[in-house]
């Protein structure tokens, strides 16, 4: 099967060029400037004329939850990766506080048997490090499983690290990447004493904020770092949320420049949710936007923006994390944590550089280049010959409104509802296998479990 996608604008590496790309089966087969210089290839099977478009690899989001197994009421694999092929996203990486937790190795199996079943895009599941489980770090395999996923702080799912020979284990034995939820209990128990002392069992939800506050993130990264430091062991701090946390990590790119080496030993997330909200917002959208670490003040929000581009925040991700509304009910405490994001990241992160924030090339860089980089992805993540063929085409459009009925995640809602955009996800290609075309999602395609260069 051969499909030649002409006249599009190829984002790449850093480049922006008009130029054709042809797909053989699975494969990136050649990258041309010209349809003409791809004539030894005729017949095509399938011409796509992309004049007017964008074409980007296909984005690689390194933190979602899809909720299955066990809490599929608000989620499963197969409508999270439904709305992840609708924006752009082929493959995932998915968390590990379900239900049973992802923290034996039986489980991890039993969720790539789901992933192959069910999943409609390319997928990886992060093992789960408990207080009692460090033993079975050194029997993951760093070729196909992406990383370990630690919680540091509070937070959900009953997977609280938090006794410190048990962290040193996690740092110093683990085989691969730890990511890692950083927030200081400690910190936010006492906060919560202190909200609710002066505005009652369960606030609004604009004081979430303070109850985890920039102390309860900082003091929790920098104990992260100070392991890493210690230990040697890559360390990548999930959804980034402050000025002073971004106090911690080198300005300097991802990779040593011209190369897929990784240089940095301690790299950040940020979500997208992190970029787009702040504060402010608590006002019009409440429990909407609740989540954990807190969307923080305008400053923060900010400060984050600028680190997509200064070389300290290394990849954007979503933290996708649906909920129906009507567990959304309440404060800063009973409303639950966690919103679903997926679906509209890459078309908010292309809107946010038409406000001058960043260039195209930049959201390139951030939510496909560099999630293939950090944790080595076999041959995703580019725009390459030789390489899988997960693509997404989007087209620079009139303004549109973001309405309910266009949500896709089970959940049935969006804190984006009623933003406007001016991009839209016109085709996504997983594998050369055209998963969502303008609207319609092939729902008899399954994606691949993704493997590591390690």
């Amino acid at each position: 099967m051969k499909t030649l996608i002409k006249n599009a604008t190829l984002v790449n590496e850093g480049k922006t060029n008009k130029g054709c790309l042809l797909i053989e089966n699975e494969i990136i087969r050649r990258i041309a400037t010209d349809a003409n210089e791809l004539a030894e290839y005729e017949p095509f099977d399938h011409v796509v004329d992309a004049e007017g478009a964008f074409l980007l690899p296909g984005v690689i989001d390194d933190h979602v939850h899809f909720r299955e197994p066990g809490l599929t009421h608000k989620a499963d694999m197969e409508s999270e990766s439904r709305a992840a092929a609708a924006g752009g996203v082929t493959s995932i990486m998915d968390m590990p506080n379900v239900s049973p937790l992802t923290t034996d190795l039986e489980t991890l199996e039993a969720k790539y048997a789901l992933g192959q079943e069910k999943c409609r895009i390319n997928y990886s599941f992060f093992f789960g490090a408990t207080n009692n489980n460090t033993h079975l770090l050194q029997h993951l395999d760093p070729k196909s499983v992406c990383g370990v996923k630690l919680f540091m702080g509070s937070s959900t799912g009953n997977m609280l690290v938090d006794r410190q020979e048990a962290l040193l284990r996690v740092f110093g034995e683990s085989p691969m990447l730890i990511m890692t939820h950083c927030e200081d209990t400690e910190r936010i128990l006492d906060n919560q004493k202190r909200l609710r002392d002066l505005y009652g069992e369960d606030p609004d939800v604009k004081y979430h904020p303070e109850l985890r506050d920039t102390e309860a993130c900082y003091r929790s990264s920098e104990l992260a770092v100070q392991m890493a430091e210690k230990t040697g062991a890559r360390l990548h701090i999930a959804h980034i949320t402050t000025a002073k946390e971004l106090e911690l990590l080198e300005a300097k790119p991802l990779c040593t420049p011209g190369t897929d080496h990784v240089q940095k030993n301690i790299t950040a997330e940020a979500c997208v949710a992190h970029l787009w909200f702040c504060n402010r917002d608590y006002a019009r959208l409440g429990t909407r936007i609740k989540c954990n670490p807190a969307i923080k003040t305008e400053v923060d929000r900010d400060a984050l923006r600028k680190a997509i581009t200064n070389g300290k925040v290394d990849v954007v991700g979503t933290d996708h994390a649906p909920h129906l509304l009507n567990e959304k009910q309440g404060g800063c405490i009973k409303a639950v944590s966690g919103m679903p994001m997926i679906q509209f990241s890459l078309v908010s992160m292309l809107q946010m550089s038409n406000q001058g924030l960043w260039t195209p090339a930049d959201v390139v860089q951030q939510m496909c280049h560099a999630p293939a980089q950090l944790f080595g992805i076999q041959k995703r993540g580019f725009l390459r010959e030789g390489y899988q063929a997960d693509l997404v085409l989007v087209r620079p459009t009139a303004p549109w409104q973001l309405c309910t009925n266009d949500v896709l995640s089970k959940c049935g809602w969006s804190p984006l509802e009623g933003e406007s955009f001016e991009w839209k996800v016109e085709k996504t290609y997983c594998n050369g296998h055209l998963v969502f075309d303008q609207g319609r999602i092939d729902d008899g395609y399954r994606g691949q479990r993704l493997l590591f260069n390690r």
